[in-house]
């Protein structure tokens, strides 16, 4: 089943979604949305209502792990099957680390998603690079094992890029 946006606005309101966090998701959403309408005017078969849902609950065990640690996206996944999301639970789980990435098969919602997510710092549209900076700053930790991990993540994140902007050209 796939949630509708006022199910989706419920949800953040039962898992204590922060203010800042809600703000995020919402714009998440609407770059997701715009990307995938896109797309499909350049022919790429996505589900819009997916697209919506998962970004609008890509963050909903923030907070919670924001409070007790954890990996939110994971949680995230088991809140969605939990509540018989299953359709999005992928989508949810896969917004940070994108699993199983082939450049050559067919555009798929976890992969909107997943760029659309590294689009948005706060609640403003940015670069990829203005992003990056800005969690290896906040994640980084002067670790280097972690900035290679974020690092890592975002080169991927380009390649995922390119594979969208290829298709709405």
């Amino acid at each position: 089943m796939i949630p509708s946006k006022t199910e989706c606005l419920d949800l953040m309101v039962k898992y204590r979604m922060r203010d800042n966090i809600r703000a995020h998701s919402l714009v998440v959403e609407r770059v997701a949305r715009e990307i995938s309408q896109g797309l499909r005017e350049a022919g790429v078969s996505l589900s819009l209502r997916k697209v919506a849902a998962g970004a609008l609950l890509h963050d909903i065990a923030k907070t919670a792990c924001l409070e007790t640690g954890g990996d939110h996206a994971a949680k995230g996944a088991e809140i969605c099957l939990k509540h018989h999301f299953d359709e999005i639970a992928e989508i949810v789980g896969e917004h940070v680390r994108l699993r199983n990435y082939h450049p050559q098969k067919a555009i798929c919602e976890k992969e909107v998603v997943y760029y659309a997510d590294k689009r948005v710092n706060h609640d403003r549209i940015v670069s990829l690079e203005e992003r990056l900076d800005y969690l290896l700053q906040r994640y980084g930790r002067n670790e280097a094992r972690l900035r290679r991990l974020i690092g890592d993540n975002f080169e991927l994140c380009k390649k995922v890029e390119k594979k969208l902007s290829q298709k709405k050209n």
